[in-house]
Protein backbone atom coordinates (compact mmCIF):
# COMPACT_ATOMS: atom_id res chain seq x y z
CA UNK A 1 0.00 0.00 0.00
CA UNK A 2 1.12 3.17 -0.68
CA UNK A 3 -0.09 6.85 0.82
CA UNK A 4 -0.09 10.06 -0.85
CA UNK A 5 -0.92 13.80 0.25
CA UNK A 6 -4.08 15.02 -1.38
CA UNK A 7 -4.89 18.57 -1.85
CA UNK A 8 -8.69 18.74 -2.84
CA UNK A 9 -9.76 22.25 -4.06
CA UNK A 10 -12.12 23.79 -1.77
CA UNK A 11 -15.25 22.94 -3.50
CA UNK A 12 -13.97 19.00 -3.51
CA UNK A 13 -13.12 19.61 0.27
CA UNK A 14 -16.69 20.49 0.72
CA UNK A 15 -17.97 16.74 -1.68
CA UNK A 16 -15.63 14.79 0.74
CA UNK A 17 -16.77 16.09 4.04
CA UNK A 18 -20.64 15.52 2.90
CA UNK A 19 -19.84 12.36 1.91
CA UNK A 20 -18.41 11.10 5.02
CA UNK A 21 -21.62 12.63 6.70
CA UNK A 22 -24.05 10.82 4.20
CA UNK A 23 -21.84 7.66 4.71
CA UNK A 24 -21.81 7.82 8.89
CA UNK A 25 -25.51 8.39 8.67
CA UNK A 26 -25.57 5.79 6.88
CA UNK A 27 -23.55 3.50 8.94
CA UNK A 28 -25.48 4.08 12.08
CA UNK A 29 -28.93 3.94 10.14
CA UNK A 30 -27.67 0.23 8.98
CA UNK A 31 -26.71 -0.86 12.42
CA UNK A 32 -29.97 0.17 13.38
CA UNK A 33 -31.86 -1.40 11.59
CA UNK A 34 -29.69 -4.69 12.28
CA UNK A 35 -30.29 -4.29 16.39
CA UNK A 36 -33.71 -3.73 15.81
CA UNK A 37 -34.56 -6.51 13.15
CA UNK A 38 -33.45 -9.30 16.06
CA UNK A 39 -34.55 -7.64 19.37
CA UNK A 40 -38.33 -7.31 18.14
CA UNK A 41 -37.92 -10.06 15.44
CA UNK A 42 -35.20 -12.62 16.57
CA UNK A 43 -33.72 -12.30 12.80
CA UNK A 44 -29.92 -11.49 12.04
CA UNK A 45 -29.58 -9.16 9.15
CA UNK A 46 -26.54 -9.49 7.00
CA UNK A 47 -24.24 -7.89 4.06
CA UNK A 48 -26.03 -8.98 1.16
CA UNK A 49 -29.39 -8.29 2.30
CA UNK A 50 -28.58 -4.53 2.95
CA UNK A 51 -26.78 -4.27 -0.48
CA UNK A 52 -29.27 -5.64 -1.97
CA UNK A 53 -31.51 -2.75 -0.62
CA UNK A 54 -29.12 -0.14 -1.53
CA UNK A 55 -31.01 0.96 -5.12
CA UNK A 56 -34.19 1.34 -2.96
CA UNK A 57 -32.37 3.58 -0.29
CA UNK A 58 -31.07 5.68 -3.17
CA UNK A 59 -34.70 6.10 -4.07
CA UNK A 60 -35.93 6.97 -0.66
CA UNK A 61 -33.15 9.32 0.06
CA UNK A 62 -32.33 11.18 -2.95
CA UNK A 63 -29.29 13.09 -2.05
CA UNK A 64 -27.26 9.68 -1.69
CA UNK A 65 -27.63 9.59 -5.38
CA UNK A 66 -24.30 11.75 -5.44
CA UNK A 67 -22.47 9.14 -3.31
CA UNK A 68 -20.75 6.21 -5.41
CA UNK A 69 -22.08 2.96 -5.12
CA UNK A 70 -18.37 1.47 -4.64
CA UNK A 71 -18.87 3.75 -1.23
CA UNK A 72 -21.92 2.68 0.09
CA UNK A 73 -21.08 -1.02 -0.11
CA UNK A 74 -17.90 -0.01 1.89
CA UNK A 75 -19.77 1.42 4.39
CA UNK A 76 -22.14 -1.88 4.39
CA UNK A 77 -18.68 -3.83 4.32
CA UNK A 78 -17.12 -2.27 7.33
CA UNK A 79 -20.96 -2.63 9.43
CA UNK A 80 -20.32 -6.26 8.48
CA UNK A 81 -16.71 -6.60 9.36
CA UNK A 82 -17.36 -4.78 12.81
CA UNK A 83 -20.09 -7.63 13.28
CA UNK A 84 -17.74 -10.39 12.87
CA UNK A 85 -15.20 -8.43 14.66
CA UNK A 86 -17.67 -8.83 18.05
CA UNK A 87 -18.74 -12.19 17.23
CA UNK A 88 -14.58 -13.42 17.23
CA UNK A 89 -14.45 -11.99 20.23
CA UNK A 90 -11.79 -9.43 18.46
CA UNK A 91 -13.85 -6.05 19.31
CA UNK A 92 -16.85 -4.98 21.33
CA UNK A 93 -20.13 -4.80 19.73
CA UNK A 94 -20.28 -2.13 17.09
CA UNK A 95 -21.22 0.89 18.35
CA UNK A 96 -22.77 4.18 16.17
CA UNK A 97 -20.36 6.63 14.81
CA UNK A 98 -20.11 10.31 15.40
CA UNK A 99 -18.33 12.65 12.83
CA UNK A 100 -14.52 11.75 14.18
CA UNK A 101 -15.51 8.60 13.93
CA UNK A 102 -16.06 8.09 9.98
CA UNK A 103 -13.21 9.91 8.50
CA UNK A 104 -12.81 7.94 5.02
CA UNK A 105 -14.35 6.38 1.89
CA UNK A 106 -13.20 3.26 -0.23
CA UNK A 107 -13.49 2.52 -3.97
CA UNK A 108 -13.06 -0.66 -4.62
CA UNK A 109 -12.20 -1.23 -7.74
CA UNK A 110 -9.90 1.42 -9.60
CA UNK A 111 -9.09 2.04 -13.10
CA UNK A 112 -5.79 2.85 -14.18
CA UNK A 113 -7.19 6.21 -16.12
CA UNK A 114 -8.18 7.32 -12.56
CA UNK A 115 -4.57 8.22 -12.36
CA UNK A 116 -2.50 10.98 -15.03
CA UNK A 117 0.79 11.71 -15.22
CA UNK A 118 0.42 15.21 -13.59
CA UNK A 119 0.02 13.67 -10.29
CA UNK A 120 -4.02 13.68 -10.23
CA UNK A 121 -6.27 10.95 -9.16
CA UNK A 122 -10.33 10.99 -10.08
CA UNK A 123 -12.11 9.80 -7.54
CA UNK A 124 -15.76 9.00 -8.74
CA UNK A 125 -18.49 12.15 -7.87
CA UNK A 126 -15.89 14.39 -6.49
CA UNK A 127 -13.51 14.94 -9.50
CA UNK A 128 -9.97 15.14 -10.49
CA UNK A 129 -7.95 15.82 -7.01
CA UNK A 130 -4.11 16.85 -7.01
CA UNK A 131 -2.24 13.79 -5.77
CA UNK A 132 1.65 14.78 -4.27
CA UNK A 133 3.13 11.39 -5.64
CA UNK A 134 6.57 11.25 -3.82
CA UNK A 135 7.75 7.99 -5.91
CA UNK A 136 6.47 6.17 -8.69
CA UNK A 137 3.84 3.39 -9.15
CA UNK A 138 2.26 1.08 -11.63
CA UNK A 139 -1.65 2.91 -12.18
CA UNK A 140 -2.45 -0.44 -13.70
CA UNK A 141 -1.87 -2.22 -10.30
CA UNK A 142 -3.59 -0.37 -7.99
CA UNK A 143 -7.05 -1.88 -6.85
CA UNK A 144 -8.70 -0.03 -4.49
CA UNK A 145 -8.32 3.60 -3.40
CA UNK A 146 -8.89 5.02 0.28
CA UNK A 147 -9.33 8.78 0.46
CA UNK A 148 -8.76 9.96 4.16
CA UNK A 149 -8.74 12.95 6.70
CA UNK A 150 -6.37 12.52 8.90
CA UNK A 151 -4.75 15.37 11.93
CA UNK A 152 -6.20 18.11 9.47
CA UNK A 153 -4.84 17.06 5.94
CA UNK A 154 -5.75 14.66 2.88
CA UNK A 155 -4.20 11.76 1.98
CA UNK A 156 -4.93 8.84 -0.50
CA UNK A 157 -4.13 4.80 0.24
CA UNK A 158 -3.50 2.76 -2.90
CA UNK A 159 -3.59 -0.70 -2.45
CA UNK A 160 -2.22 -2.68 -5.34
CA UNK A 161 -1.72 -6.31 -6.71
CA UNK A 162 1.70 -7.32 -8.70
CA UNK A 163 2.59 -10.24 -9.67
CA UNK A 164 6.12 -9.50 -9.73
CA UNK A 165 8.33 -11.19 -6.46
CA UNK A 166 11.58 -10.39 -6.55
CA UNK A 167 13.80 -13.52 -7.09
CA UNK A 168 15.29 -14.73 -3.24
CA UNK A 169 18.32 -13.74 -2.56
CA UNK A 170 21.70 -16.17 -1.17
CA UNK A 171 21.20 -16.42 2.46
CA UNK A 172 24.73 -14.14 3.52
CA UNK A 173 23.30 -12.76 6.67
CA UNK A 174 20.99 -14.10 9.08
CA UNK A 175 19.33 -13.39 12.30
CA UNK A 176 17.07 -13.84 14.74
CA UNK A 177 14.93 -11.45 16.61
CA UNK A 178 12.88 -11.21 19.95
CA UNK A 179 10.26 -9.29 20.56
CA UNK A 180 10.15 -7.98 23.78
CA UNK A 181 8.58 -4.64 25.93
CA UNK A 182 11.81 -3.20 27.32
CA UNK A 183 13.56 -3.09 24.24
CA UNK A 184 11.51 -3.28 21.29
CA UNK A 185 14.41 -6.35 19.62
CA UNK A 186 16.81 -7.48 20.58
CA UNK A 187 18.79 -9.30 17.41
CA UNK A 188 21.03 -12.65 18.08
CA UNK A 189 23.88 -10.11 17.31
CA UNK A 190 23.48 -8.63 20.52
CA UNK A 191 22.04 -5.32 19.43
CA UNK A 192 19.11 -4.16 20.91
CA UNK A 193 16.33 -1.74 19.44
CA UNK A 194 14.37 0.77 21.83
CA UNK A 195 11.07 1.17 22.46
CA UNK A 196 10.30 4.34 22.83
CA UNK A 197 6.99 4.08 24.28
CA UNK A 198 5.22 6.59 22.64
CA UNK A 199 1.88 6.05 24.33
CA UNK A 200 3.34 6.45 27.89
CA UNK A 201 5.04 9.36 27.26
CA UNK A 202 2.03 11.56 25.67
CA UNK A 203 -0.57 9.83 28.13
CA UNK A 204 -0.36 12.42 30.75
CA UNK A 205 -1.11 14.96 28.42
CA UNK A 206 -3.99 13.30 26.71
CA UNK A 207 -5.36 12.06 30.21
CA UNK A 208 -5.50 16.41 30.37
CA UNK A 209 -6.90 16.37 27.55
CA UNK A 210 -9.80 13.86 27.82
CA UNK A 211 -10.78 15.63 31.34
CA UNK A 212 -10.93 19.09 29.20
CA UNK A 213 -13.07 17.34 26.91
CA UNK A 214 -15.50 15.63 29.14
CA UNK A 215 -16.23 19.18 30.79
CA UNK A 216 -17.61 21.02 27.68
CA UNK A 217 -21.12 21.04 27.08
CA UNK A 218 -22.71 18.41 24.32
CA UNK A 219 -23.25 20.03 21.09
CA UNK A 220 -21.17 23.26 22.09
CA UNK A 221 -18.30 24.51 19.05
CA UNK A 222 -15.63 24.02 22.01
CA UNK A 223 -16.63 20.23 22.39
CA UNK A 224 -16.06 19.35 19.01
CA UNK A 225 -12.93 21.80 19.20
CA UNK A 226 -11.39 19.72 22.06
CA UNK A 227 -12.62 16.75 20.57
CA UNK A 228 -10.63 17.16 17.44
CA UNK A 229 -7.83 18.48 19.29
CA UNK A 230 -7.91 15.21 21.08
CA UNK A 231 -8.05 13.28 18.12
CA UNK A 232 -4.89 14.62 16.54
CA UNK A 233 -3.08 14.02 19.70
CA UNK A 234 -3.57 9.77 19.12
CA UNK A 235 -3.32 10.56 15.69
CA UNK A 236 0.41 11.92 16.69
CA UNK A 237 1.08 9.19 18.78
CA UNK A 238 0.22 6.56 16.22
CA UNK A 239 2.25 7.90 13.10
CA UNK A 240 5.10 8.26 15.85
CA UNK A 241 4.88 4.65 16.52
CA UNK A 242 4.57 3.69 12.60
CA UNK A 243 7.57 6.13 11.91
CA UNK A 244 9.69 3.76 14.01
CA UNK A 245 8.44 0.49 13.20
CA UNK A 246 9.09 1.45 9.44
CA UNK A 247 13.17 2.49 10.47
CA UNK A 248 13.38 -0.48 12.35
CA UNK A 249 12.62 -2.58 9.68
CA UNK A 250 14.12 -0.97 7.24
CA UNK A 251 17.67 -1.42 9.01
CA UNK A 252 17.06 -5.11 9.48
CA UNK A 253 16.17 -5.39 5.83
CA UNK A 254 19.21 -3.51 4.80
CA UNK A 255 21.72 -5.75 7.03
CA UNK A 256 19.96 -9.70 6.61
CA UNK A 257 19.32 -11.94 4.25
CA UNK A 258 17.07 -14.35 6.53
CA UNK A 259 15.17 -12.59 9.73
CA UNK A 260 13.55 -15.31 12.16
CA UNK A 261 10.92 -14.00 14.60
CA UNK A 262 8.59 -15.70 17.20
CA UNK A 263 5.32 -16.56 15.91
CA UNK A 264 3.51 -15.14 18.81
CA UNK A 265 -0.26 -15.02 19.20
CA UNK A 266 -0.39 -11.54 19.91
CA UNK A 267 -4.72 -11.63 20.46
CA UNK A 268 -4.34 -14.09 23.50
CA UNK A 269 -1.59 -12.04 25.31
CA UNK A 270 -3.68 -9.28 25.20
CA UNK A 271 -6.27 -10.74 27.41
CA UNK A 272 -3.28 -9.97 30.14
CA UNK A 273 -4.53 -6.42 31.82
CA UNK A 274 -1.36 -6.08 33.27
CA UNK A 275 0.56 -5.82 29.49
CA UNK A 276 -1.87 -4.87 27.24
CA UNK A 277 -1.59 -1.78 26.89
CA UNK A 278 2.47 -2.00 26.80
CA UNK A 279 1.92 -5.11 23.89
CA UNK A 280 -0.38 -2.38 21.99
CA UNK A 281 1.99 0.55 21.79
CA UNK A 282 4.80 -2.04 21.20
CA UNK A 283 2.53 -3.17 17.75
CA UNK A 284 4.67 -6.53 17.32
CA UNK A 285 1.58 -7.28 14.85
CA UNK A 286 2.85 -4.02 12.55
CA UNK A 287 6.20 -4.62 12.94
CA UNK A 288 5.86 -8.36 11.19
CA UNK A 289 3.67 -6.88 8.77
CA UNK A 290 6.78 -4.07 7.75
CA UNK A 291 9.11 -7.00 7.96
CA UNK A 292 6.83 -9.55 5.47
CA UNK A 293 6.28 -7.10 2.56
CA UNK A 294 9.83 -5.59 3.07
CA UNK A 295 11.68 -8.93 2.60
CA UNK A 296 9.06 -9.58 -0.11
CA UNK A 297 9.92 -6.55 -2.16
CA UNK A 298 13.66 -7.07 -1.58
CA UNK A 299 13.78 -10.90 -2.27
CA UNK A 300 14.80 -11.72 0.91
CA UNK A 301 13.25 -14.24 4.09
CA UNK A 302 11.01 -13.88 6.99
CA UNK A 303 10.50 -16.78 9.08
CA UNK A 304 8.47 -17.13 12.20
CA UNK A 305 9.16 -20.07 14.48
CA UNK A 306 7.28 -21.63 17.38
CA UNK A 307 7.75 -19.55 20.24
CA UNK A 308 8.12 -21.95 23.34
CA UNK A 309 10.94 -22.25 25.41
CA UNK A 310 12.96 -19.69 23.51
CA UNK A 311 13.72 -17.58 26.69
CA UNK A 312 14.09 -20.36 28.42
CA UNK A 313 16.48 -23.02 26.73
CA UNK A 314 20.37 -22.15 26.52
CA UNK A 315 21.78 -21.36 23.00
CA UNK A 316 24.90 -23.00 23.68
CA UNK A 317 23.48 -25.99 22.43
CA UNK A 318 23.51 -28.35 25.89
CA UNK A 319 19.95 -28.33 26.26
CA UNK A 320 19.86 -26.89 29.62
CA UNK A 321 16.40 -25.18 30.68
CA UNK A 322 17.11 -22.09 33.05
CA UNK A 323 13.18 -21.66 34.40
CA UNK A 324 12.95 -17.83 34.84
CA UNK A 325 10.47 -15.30 35.31
CA UNK A 326 10.45 -11.80 33.12
CA UNK A 327 12.50 -10.28 36.42
CA UNK A 328 15.20 -12.05 35.70
CA UNK A 329 16.84 -10.34 32.35
CA UNK A 330 20.23 -12.43 32.56
CA UNK A 331 20.23 -16.11 31.02
CA UNK A 332 23.03 -17.98 33.51
CA UNK A 333 23.32 -21.62 32.90
CA UNK A 334 24.27 -23.91 35.33
CA UNK A 335 25.45 -26.73 32.83
CA UNK A 336 27.73 -25.01 30.31
CA UNK A 337 28.50 -21.63 32.10
CA UNK A 338 26.80 -19.60 29.62
CA UNK A 339 25.87 -16.29 30.83
CA UNK A 340 24.01 -14.02 28.59
CA UNK A 341 21.30 -11.27 28.20
CA UNK A 342 18.12 -13.17 28.28
CA UNK A 343 16.89 -11.63 25.08
CA UNK A 344 20.04 -12.20 23.39
CA UNK A 345 20.06 -15.86 24.77
CA UNK A 346 16.11 -16.24 22.77
CA UNK A 347 17.43 -14.07 19.52
CA UNK A 348 19.74 -16.94 19.24
CA UNK A 349 17.56 -19.78 19.72
CA UNK A 350 15.35 -18.21 17.84
CA UNK A 351 17.69 -18.04 14.89
CA UNK A 352 18.22 -21.48 15.39
CA UNK A 353 15.00 -22.98 14.97
CA UNK A 354 14.75 -20.51 11.66
CA UNK A 355 17.88 -22.27 10.04
CA UNK A 356 16.84 -25.69 10.66
CA UNK A 357 13.60 -24.78 9.05
CA UNK A 358 15.17 -23.51 6.30
CA UNK A 359 17.52 -26.89 5.84
CA UNK A 360 14.53 -28.93 6.08
CA UNK A 361 12.73 -26.91 2.95
CA UNK A 362 15.80 -27.39 1.26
Amino acid sequence: MLRFRLEPAKEQEQKLLHTFRLCRKMYNQALEERITSYRQHGVSIHYTDQQNRLPAWKREHPEYKDIHSQVLQNVLQRLDQAFVNFFEKRAGFPSFKDKFCFRSITYSQARPSYFREDGSVFLPKIGRVKMIAHQPFDAASVKIINVKFHDGRWYVNLTYVTEAVAPLREIQNAAGIDLGLLSLIATSDGEFFENPQWLQKSEKSLKRMQRQLSRKKKGSKNREKAKHELQGAHDHVANQRKDHLHKVSRSLMDRYDLICMEDLQVKGMMKNHRLVKSIANASWGKLATYLEYKAKNAGKQLIKVPPHHTSQLCSAGCGTLVKKDLLVRIHQCPTCGLDIDRDVNAAINILQRGLEIVRQAG
